[in-house]
């Protein structure tokens, strides 16, 4: 249990037109790409998309390169186990410990490249960064205790969570929404300060809701005992 050989559940939005395009991409990867190969390219693309974070100060611009780091990071992350699976060359230990090690750097990377940006204030972005990793948490503990490893809540994913990035850089880039300010409760919050929040909203309210729900039938599939003095 907690290898890449539990049950994998993934019932995205975009789950089923983005299986057929990851397949017929590792069908088509020439051999000296690797699984690991593309396990470390995704982590360069969260360097990149770091990058046009922070170059956002210099020109609004630069988050089409954060844009771009976002695709690059779902192309290494998203192609990896699939052609391992296409391949027929999983491994199923060092697999799950290298794609997830590397995915909780990935993740704090694009986090605190956001949270140096224009766009949103730090305390908002790492707010994200915390629910993104309770939630990571939850699922490799719902992988150990129940065999099933959950990618999906609400029916998004991590595509879906890229493609919301990428949307609410095109935005900055071509609006003058940044002007819009709030001052609540003494703190001044911006628009996309507001969409962080949004975002880090879902990320806690999925993991109370599986949570709620996984409590329920595993005190059912493991029942209290009886104390016998």
């Amino acid at each position: 249990m907690g290898k890449e050989t539990s049950e994998r559940i993934q019932t995205s939005l975009l789950n089923a037109a983005e299986k057929k395009a990851l397949v017929w991409l590792a069908q088509r990867q020439p051999s000296w790409v690797t699984s690991d190969f593309l396990t470390y390219t995704g982590l360069i693309g969260a360097v990149i998309c770091a990058v046009g974070f922070i170059l956002a100060h210099i020109d609004k611009n630069y988050l089409w390169l954060s844009s771009f780091g976002l695709f690059v990071n779902w192309y290494g992350d998203s192609l990896d186990g699939t052609l391992a699976r296409v391949r027929n060359t999983q491994r199923p230990v060092y697999g799950f410990f290298i794609d997830h090690s590397l995915d909780a750097i990935t993740i704090c990377i694009m986090c605190i490249g956001a949270g140096l940006s224009p766009m949103f204030r730090l305390d908002v972005a790492m707010l994200v960064l915390a629910g993104y990793l309770v939630l990571s948490i939850y699922t490799y503990i719902s992988t150990i205790v129940k065999g099933k490893f959950l990618l999906t809540y609400g029916k998004l994913g991590p595509t879906e969570l890229r493609l919301v990035i990428i949307l609410i850089n095109t935005v900055f880039i071509y609006t003058s929404l940044e002007d819009l300010k709030w001052t609540i409760g003494g703190q001044t919050l911006g628009l996309f300060d507001i969409a962080g929040l949004f975002i880090a909203c879902f990320l806690f309210i999925a993991w109370l809701v599986q949570f709620v729900t996984d409590r329920r039938l595993l005190a059912q599939q493991d029942p209290l005992k009886p104390f016998q003095k």
